[in-house]
C-alpha cells in the first residue's frame, strides 16, 4: 500500500524557523533527510519524496471566466500552517507508515534537539472506494 506522509511547519511549532538556524543545524537536518530518504530507498519503500518551496512563493490557482487562470500569491497572513515537504513510500501497512513518520517527526532542529514536526499520513488510493 502506498502512503503519503505530509510534512507540516507553521507558527505552532515549539522552534524557530528554519532562516534563523545556525548552519550547522540547518545542514544536520539536511543531512538527517538525505539519511532517511537512503535508508527507505534500501528498504524498498521510497516511490518519491520532494521538498517544496517557502509558502511565499506558493500562487493559488482557479479557473475563471471561459477557464482562464486566475492567480493569486498564498499562502495567506491567516495560515498557520503549510506544507513544506512530502515522502511517498510503499510499505507493508499503515503501522509501518506511522513508524517512519515517527521517524521523519524527530528530525533534528537548533541543537539537534529532535523538532516532532507534526506528519500527517495518508494512503494514496489506487481507485474509488469499495462502498462507492
Amino acid at each position: 500500500m502506498k502512503y503519503m506522509l505530509l510534512m507540516q511547519f507553521g507558527r505552532q511549532a515549539d522552534f524557530p524557523p528554519i532562516s534563523t538556524w545556525p548552519p550547522e543545524d540547518v545542514m544536520a537536518h539536511i543531512e538527517f533527510m538525505h539519511s532517511t530518504n537512503e535508508k527507505l530507498t534500501a528498504a524498498g519503500e521510497l516511490v518519491e519524496a520532494q521538498g517544496l518551496a517557502m509558502p511565499d512563493q506558493a500562487r493559488i490557482v482557479r479557473a475563471g471566466d471561459g477557464g482562464t487562470p486566475v492567480v493569486t500569491d498564498g499562502p495567506y497572513p491567516e495560515t498557520k500552517e503549510f506544507l513544506i515537504g512530502y515522502w511517498i513510500v510503499d510499505c507493508d501497512s499503515q503501522e509501518r507508515a506511522i513508524e517512519l513518520a515517527a521517524s521523519v517527526s524527530a528530525a533534528p532542529g537548533p541543537g539537534g534537539k529532535p523538532l516532532n514536526m507534526p506528519i500527517e499520513v495518508r494512503q494514496v488510493m489506487s481507485g474509488p472506494p469499495e462502498e462507492l
